[in-house]
This record gives C-alpha cells, sequence and structure tokens, in this order.
C-alpha cells in the first residue's frame, strides 16, 4: 500500500546489503594499526652513490680525456716527435673523414685507483692500451681500423691489449667491413719485459690470424701502411695486407731490430733504414707502394679503397663517368714503333684507354718488368696488366711474375675483371734468370691464370711468344681480346728463331761458299719470315678473332667491360652467395 515502508535491498541470501557493507568496513578497519610508527629503511652506501651513474660516467669522461691528450713530458711521446712521426690520434684524425671516428676499447689499458669511500673510487693514473681501434669513414665508406701507439712501449704486447685487436679482426669478418691498419712498432708483438710481468716464458702464439686469412679471402679489404719500424707481428700484418704501403720519410720493416741483427748476424751500425726501409721493401715486392710521408700513405689507403667492394659478395662500387666512352686515340695509332727492337711507352697506351686520372698503379718500383694496378673504365673498376719493354725488353722475370700472380689473386677475390695489354717476347732468359728460378715463378703465374675466374680481356699490342704468352693469352674459354697492327707473334722471335730453325742449312751456306753467303741467305729467310708474319694472315686463319684500329681501343674495351658488369658479374656474385664459388688470395 502507498503507506506502507518499501523494503531494503537484499542480497541472493536475504541479508540487507547496507548491513553487508558496514561488516566489510569493519573487518577492513581491524586489520590497520592506524597508530603504529612507519618504519624506514637503513641507509645502507649505496644511497650515497648518484641516482644518475654519474660517477662511473665522470671516470670514463677522464680516462678518455686522459688518452687524448698527449704528455709533451712524457719520453715516448718526445720521441715519437722528435722522429718527425704524427702521433697515434692525429694519424687518426688525418685519415678519417671529419666527425666519423667512433673508438672501440676507449677506456681499455692499465688503471690505478684511490679509494674515496666504503664504494666509491677514482683512477690516480691510466696508461692506456697502445693500440687505438674503432670505426670511421673513409670518402663516406664504413671501415674498421687499428693504429698503433709507438709512444706506449713502443707497441710491444706488456703495453697492448691483444683481445682488442683481435676483437677488431672478428668484426671486420662479421660485418663485412674493409679494414685499415696504421703500423708503427711490433703492433702487439712480444717483448722480453712481458716474462717479467707474466712470471713465465710462453710458446709464441699467433691468434690473430686465422681472421686474417677469413678476411683475404672473402675479399673484405685489408689495407694497411706503414708509418715507422714494422717489427715482427707488425710487419707481419701489414706485409699479410691485400695492399701496403710505406711512407718514405719514417718507415721501415723487418724482422727484428738492428740490436738483435747484430747479435745474430754480426752486422753491426746498422740504421733501421739500413736494415728495412723503403729502398729494400718497396723494391723488392715486401711492401706495395711507397709514400712520401704519412698523409700520402692515408691518400692511397682512400684511392685503393675507392675501387674495391665491402666484402666479395658484393659488386665493385661504380662511380659517374664524364669521360665519353666513344673517345678517340689517334695516337696510339703511332706508338708502337715499326722497328720491333725500339721501345715506347706502355703506360702511355693505358693513359690513353682508360677513364681520365683513373689509373692507380701498384707495385711501381718491384718486378718493373710488369705493370699492374687499378682503372676504371665507364666508371666501373677494372684490374689493369702490361708488360713493360722498357724493362729487359719486356721479358718477363720471376718478380715480374710474382708481380702479376699477387695481382690476379687481387681482382679475383674483389670481382673486377682483367684488361691487359700484352707485348711478351716470353720468360726471361740467361744465367741470372735461371739462378732467379724464373721458371718456377713463371709456372706459378700459369697456374694462376688458370686456377682465377674474374673475366680477362686481351689487347695484344705487339709481340706474343713462347709459354708466356699463350699463358696470358690462352687461359680463358672461349678467348676474348683483339689485336693490333702491329701484332706478332708465335713460338720464338725471328731473331734467334732462323738461326733454330735453318741451324744445318746456314752452317753449310758458310762452310761452303762463305759468310756473305750465308748472310745474303740469312736476309732472305728474314724477309720471307716478315711476310709471312703478316697479321692479317693470321686473321685469315682466324688464328686472332679481330684486329682492331689502336684509336678505337678504349671504345672496345668499355663495351667488354660494361657487359661483364651488367651481366656475368651480378652471376658471379650469387655464386660467391651460394658457396659454389670460393677464390683464394692466399
Amino acid at each position: 500500500m502507498a503507506g506502507d515502508k518499501a523494503p531494503s535491498p537484499m542480497l541472493k541470501d536475504g541479508t540487507p546489503t547496507s548491513t553487508t557493507a558496514a561488516d566489510r568496513l569493519a573487518q577492513v578497519n581491524a586489520h590497520i594499526a592506524p597508530n603504529t610508527p612507519k618504519r624506514r629503511r637503513r641507509k645502507g652506501a649505496a644511497s650515497d652513490l648518484p641516482a644518475d651513474y654519474s660517477d662511473i660516467l665522470g671516470q670514463i669522461n677522464t680516462l678518455r680525456k686522459t688518452a687524448a691528450t698527449p704528455d709533451p713530458k712524457n719520453r715516448g711521446y718526445v720521441r715519437q716527435k722528435q722522429a718527425g712521426k704524427l702521433w697515434v690520434r692525429e694519424r687518426v684524425e688525418q685519415l678519417l673523414d671529419p666527425g666519423s671516428f667512433q673508438e672501440v676499447g676507449s677506456v681499455s689499458g692499465t688503471v690505478k685507483w684511490r679509494q674515496t669511500g666504503p664504494r666509491s673510487e677514482d683512477p690516480t693514473d691510466y696508461v692506456p692500451s697502445n693500440n687505438v681501434q674503432g670505426f670511421g669513414r673513409l670518402r663516406g665508406r664504413k671501415i674498421v681500423f687499428t693504429a698503433d701507439d709507438f709512444s706506449i712501449r713502443a707497441g710491444h704486447a706488456d703495453g697492448a691489449l691483444i683481445e682488442k685487436t683481435i676483437y677488431m679482426e672478428k668484426l671486420a669478418i662479421a660485418l663485412k667491413l674493409p679494414i685499415v691498419k696504421l703500423v708503427d712498432g711490433s703492433s702487439g708483438g712480444g717483448s722480453v719485459t712481458t716474462i717479467r710481468s707474466t712470471g713465465f716464458s710462453y710458446v709464441p702464439p699467433l691468434p690473430s690470424f686465422t681472421q686474417v686469412v677469413q678476411q683475404l679471402n672473402a675479399g673484405i679489404p685489408n689495407l694497411g701502411a706503414v708509418l715507422g719500424p714494422a717489427i715482427g707481428l707488425g710487419a707481419a700484418r701489414v706485409v699479410a695486407c691485400h695492399f701496403s704501403v710505406m711512407a718514405a720519410d719514417i718507415g721501415s720493416l723487418f724482422n727484428a731490430g738492428p740490436n738483435v741483427v747484430a747479435n745474430a748476424t754480426f752486422e753491426e751500425g746498422l740504421s733501421l733504414t739500413d736494415l728495412g726501409g723503403p729502398q729494400i721493401h718497396c723494391t723488392n715486392g715486401t711492401i706495395d707502394n711507397l709514400a712520401p710521408d704519412e698523409a700520402g700513405c692515408f691518400e692511397q689507403l682512400r684511392a685503393v679503397l675507392s675501387y674495391l667492394p665491402d666484402v666479395g659478395t658484393k659488386m665493385p662500387p661504380t662511380l659517374e663517368c664524364g669521360d665519353p666512352i666513344n673517345r678517340v686515340s689517334e695516337s696510339l695509332r703511332t706508338l708502337i714503333p715499326r722497328s720491333k727492337n725500339r721501345m715506347y711507352n706502355p703506360r702511355a697506351i693505358i693513359y690513353e684507354v682508360v677513364d681520365q686520372d683513373s689509373f692507380f698503379e701498384i707495385g711501381a718500383l718491384w718486378g718493373t718488368t710488369a705493370i699492374v694496378g687499378l682503372a676504371r673504365l665507364c666508371g666501373k673498376p677494372v684490374g689493369i696488366v702490361s708488360l713493360n719493354c722498357e724493362v729487359n725488353a719486356g721479358a718477363l722475370d720471376a718478380l715480374g711474375s710474382q708481380k702479376i700472380t699477387r695481382m690476379l689473386k687481387f681482382l679475383d677475390v674483389f670481382n673486377i675483371p682483367l684488361i691487359q695489354f700484352v707485348d711478351i717476347p716470353g720468360y726471361a732468359i740467361g744465367t741470372v734468370a735461371e739462378r732467379t728460378a724464373t721458371m718456377r715463378h713463371g709456372i706459378t703465374l700459369a697456374t694462376t691464370y688458370y686456377a682465377t675466374t674474374m673475366p680477362i680481356f686481351s689487347v695484344i699490342v705487339r709481340r706474343v711468344y713462347g709459354v708466356a704468352g699463350g699463358v696470358m693469352l690462352d687461359c680463358r674459354d672461349p678467348r676474348m681480346r683483339v689485336a693490333w697492327p702491329s701484332g706478332v707473334w708465335g713460338s720464338l722471335p725471328l731473331e734467334g728463331g732462323i738461326e733454330v730453325g735453318h741451324s744445318y742449312e746456314l752452317k753449310e751456306i758458310e762452310r761452303t761458299q762463305g759468310k756473305d753467303k750465308r748472310d745474303e741467305r740469312y736476309k732472305e729467310l728474314e724477309d720471307k719470315y716478315n711476310r709471312l708474319m703478316n697479321p692479317v694472315r693470321t686473321a685469315n686463319a682466324f688464328g686472332v678473332e679481330e684486329i682492331i684500329d689502336p684509336a678505337c681501343t678504349r671504345r672496345v674495351c668499355c663495351e667488354w667491360v660494361g657487359h661483364m658488369y651488367e651481366s656475368l658479374l651480378p652471376q658471379r656474385i650469387m655464386e660467391r652467395v651460394a658457396g659454389k664459388l670460393n677464390p683464394m688470395f692466399t
């Protein structure tokens, strides 16, 4: 009814909701002690340390600043400057693109600590590791690098952390980045003082060379510079590189220094350059190139890298080309003398054919019977091999064979096609050639031609004789080659060949009719053979595929290189990635 009270809301069990809420509130209050004092956490030593870790960051900044600031009173630093050498961090700054240096292991070294609290300490003395390493860029290309600090224990192991170097070698493989090595000292090699610090001697290890060999064969560019005395392990590290350069004013390289040599071989009073300076190692093939100074070394490292991929599973980098592909070089028509015994400048051919200012010669001071290097055709990197008729009449000697062998392996691991300008009278002959094992090194060259697989295009500019000529021109099937109208070829040059082939006839004429008649007959034979050796006759028999106008050589080479980069090199890269093709530099 209207006057009755409305019933209270009920739960399912019939209990009023207001009663239930009150009971629950009382139950919660019973568990709370309102006057219980708050417990305070005991203040420990850790609470004295800053929450933002500024103490740790401060220690790092202190150590980094110490490492980056030269001490003009330090004996090693003074010695470095007196020798006319840059300090290690000055080298890094000059080598790399501005602002690109990222150091790895920036605080590695030997530190003395002073305790300032129960859990706090500060560095009081710091000797950095004598190898600065990290990442950087060369003309925009990312690299890893190592740089020796000769001012600290001359780069010896007792001032180094070999783990740093091994780590950078592994990083180059893992990240597929080129590695640059600035060597000044022993690069972490041994010192007798290590025995004193460890308390025992040791069997010498070579822990980083496993990675070095992997890099070399994988086509990860290894570029080294000798910027002081490269000793022992330091010498080995730079010589193992794909490309090496030495500073003429400060560089030297040897297995052991003058003091050790004096005790072992009794050669006393040797200076560093007497023992292993540029005049020795830039002329015997130990080091590839010579630069006037450190800045020159850095520029050569940048130049070489510009032709190379980061790794052998990538294409070589190409550039825009402003040099017309159809450029005609009329000077090449008259470059080769009609007299086959006269010399000419073989480098003039290279300069005329390749893109302007693109030829970078490697090993100009050693193995001088051969010319090798890197260049570009229509902006694309190519290798160059040429024989040098100005040295030993172009006959290929032992060092020349070694030089070309090394270049072939270099091009193979980097997927760079080869253009070769062939004028070869054969392997060098005579007692000097035999004593220097010319045939041994010549056959090593031959096996390398046939073992490598990079594309080869040959331009026969003049002579092709003997085994050496056959090796250079018959190492690919099908052969890709053209000849100039100046080409002459055969098993032997006519000079000497006529005497061998007509020995009995000429001797009989001289015995029965006299020397004048013998000379007359020789002249008849010479004229006849010269007529028969007209290169057009060889082309008639398809013994040479095509004879071209020398002035058009650039266009022919550019068309071939363009096809290699469009069609064959991408296929080669896929085979490298799939593991079907595994070139070997070592």
